[in-house]
């Protein structure tokens, strides 16, 4: 993604002469033109790995005036990392990224590579299955035909730009890598962009952009998504090349304060039931019967306001659906990830410059005819909905989101416009969930505010009656739990005791808890478990339970312990996946679960 202007900051030691005073504006032209005519004079660059022991570092950062650093760490190793200050006059933090710094004669060699090698780029990148490594043959090929005599130093920082603006995000594209942001916010002209991120929330950066490079930087998003923005169409909602959700304003006409854009980063490992119980969305009583009720074809909503965790707690919840069973999901911006072999996955598409519309009706009536054991749909806005509780009430277990802060809230909007479902069709719903983004102590937390049952319709009122089976305790952080018509259908339909079926229950907590423990999060040895689980529910606790003695054994020893059924992983690595939880779930409340290097402060290179 092309971006040529301010690449990095001149080093500020280039703007003083030897004597120490500034340098007039020909001096610092005459000596500019000295170092590119020395640079000029090689002719053969031996480009090696980089090593910072051997040429040293590629960044320069002396701290910010004002500040006091309380965090560091790497982004992009070893070209770019973030910086943390603690204003203490504001007791504000500020977001600050830093890369390599560029002298002036590396400056005007890098504009002359944009130039130069933008077309040869536009053909070749076509033909190449590394695109990074077609990058750096592309600047060493230019390189060498300017006769440049560079350093290894001079040749990374060259090669980091050249990639960051045209397969990159430009100037974001240190924030774009930074594993702990969700969000990022861009206003307007000249405006410092905001980042959400999941141990500092809402924080202002060190970036901004100017008009011409707002505008551009905008127009540039859109053609990457494949799509199309103008004055004329200034408004464009997306999906970027790397799944994140952007939604794109162009000029002044729509948002006076200019060009603006926010990006919802798409997390590349999804969020499975062990991160929701880690980061205390959910308790392992909640999960356990939500495993029980998806197990068993019960059709669940969640709801929430804006961040609160809808989607990425029922991408996690639907790992619990059998393996084998047929799903379908539905999303206008593709953000599920399941785990099954017999998933079809539906993108809605608006009209560019022919053809139709497919809306999410469009699709639903689709999945109706592909038959579907289980329906996902990513929001329900409109008249969608109507569909999705048609294909309720016709035996399909459907799961969707929708923005409501209540139960009350939820059941209203979709009984009046622009929903409009009838309410005879709502009580085929089964679960209603309701989650919320909310501040304890320790920060912002996610969790999960009410799990209600829809019983049906009152036949003296004709309200729709609702119960509850799991409510949050805000004041001590705890959930309290009561009777559940869910599980007494699901002990009918199996007939089971309810000895048998609170046994049951007990069973998925302590395969829960035992995941929990052990750290297992991964979603292919997580699904890959659940599926196991179906196939040899007694294997699976016969093994839990072996494991569970070894640990009580080798506690005192410090011994190996619980070597696991799932410690093989789904790909046979035995490694859990070495990941970030990066707040889609919620858990701004726990540092710990933060796994960034962090930068040594003596060697940034």
């Amino acid at each position: 993604m092309e971006d040529q202007t301010d690449p990095a900051a001149t080093d500020r030691a280039d703007s003083d002469g030897d004597d120490g005073r500034p340098e007039s504006t020909l001096e610092t032209a005459r000596r500019t033109v000295r170092r590119v005519l020395e640079t000029l004079r090689g002719s053969e660059i031996d480009v090696s790995n980089y090593d910072p022991t051997v040429h040293g570092p590629l960044l320069e950062f002396d701290g910010i005036d004002g500040l006091e650093e309380v965090d560091r760490y790497w982004v992009n190793a070893p070209f770019s990392f973030v910086t943390i200050g603690h204003d203490p006059e504001t007791n504000q933090y500020r977001y600050h990224t830093v890369e390599p710094t560029l002298r002036e004669d590396e400056r005007v060699l890098l504009e002359t590579l944009f130039e130069d090698i933008r077309d040869p780029l536009l053909y070749r990148e076509d033909e190449a299955t590394d695109v990074e490594s077609l990058l750096r043959e592309t600047v060493h090929e230019y390189l060498e035909r300017y006769g440049a005599d560079v350093e290894m130093t001079t040749f990374y920082r060259l090669f980091y730009y050249v990639h960051r603006n045209f397969r990159g995000y430009g100037r974001l594209d240190p924030i774009v890598h930074d594993p702990h942001v969700e969000d990022i916010s861009c206003d307007g002209y000249e405006l410092p962009i905001f980042v959400y991120h999941d141990e500092y929330t809402d924080i202002e950066t060190n970036v901004s952009f100017a008009k011409d490079d707002l505008d551009g930087f905008v127009v540039r998003l859109a053609q990457h998504s494949g799509r199309h923005i103008s004055i004329g169409d200034p408004m464009v909602e997306t999906t970027l090349p790397d799944g994140s959700r952007a939604e794109l304003a162009l000029g002044e006409e729509v948002t006076p304060r200019g060009s603006a854009f926010t990006v919802r980063k798409y997390a590349d490992e999804p969020f499975t039931p062990v991160d929701l119980l880690e980061y205390g969305t959910f308790s392992v009583e909640q999960m356990a019967y939500l495993w029980l009720a998806i197990e068993h074809n019960k059709s669940l909503v969640f709801a929430g306001g804006t961040a609160s965790g809808k989607t990425t707690s029922m991408n996690a919840i639907s790992m619990f659906i059998p393996p084998r069973a047929k799903v379908l999901t539905i999303e206008d911006t593709r953000e599920l990830q399941l785990y099954h072999d017999n998933w079809l996955s539906s993108v809605t598409r608006e009209r560019i410059h022919e053809g139709t519309d497919v809306t999410m009706y469009d699709l639903l009536r689709s999945a109706l005819r592909h038959r579907p054991e289980y329906i996902v749909v990513g929001e329900v806005r409109g008249e969608e909905a109507m569909t999705l509780f048609q294909a309720m009430n016709t035996g399909h277990t459907t799961y969707s989101t929708m923005h409501a802060d209540s139960v009350q809230t939820a059941i209203n909007r979709l009984e009046n416009e622009p929903i409009n479902v009838p309410r005879p069709m709502v009580q085929s719903l089964d679960i209603l969930s309701v989650q919320t983004l909310t501040r304890l102590e320790d920060g912002r937390v996610r969790r999960n505010k009410v799990l209600a049952e829809i019983e049906g319709i009152d036949q003296r009122t004709g309200e729709l009656d609702y119960s509850t089976a799991f409510t949050w305790d805000g004041n001590t952080d705890s959930f309290r739990s009561s009777g559940s018509q869910v599980l007494e259908a699901v002990r009918d339909d199996r007939g089971w005791s309810q000895a048998e079926l609170l046994a049951e229950l007990e069973n998925r907590e302590r395969v829960l808890e035992y995941l929990q423990a052990n750290g297992i999060s991964d979603y292919r040895r997580f699904t890959a478990l659940v599926n196991e689980y179906y196939a040899d529910s007694a294997g699976i606790l016969e093994t839990i339970a072996d494991a569970s003695d070894d640990d009580a054994t080798d506690s005192d020893g410090g011994g190996d312990v619980g070597v696991s059924f799932a410690e093989s992983g789904a790909d046979g690595t035995g490694n859990d996946a070495n990941r970030t939880k990066d707040g889609a779930g919620g858990g701004d409340e726990r540092r710990n679960g933060r796994e960034h290097t962090h930068v040594d402060g003596s060697d940034h290179g």
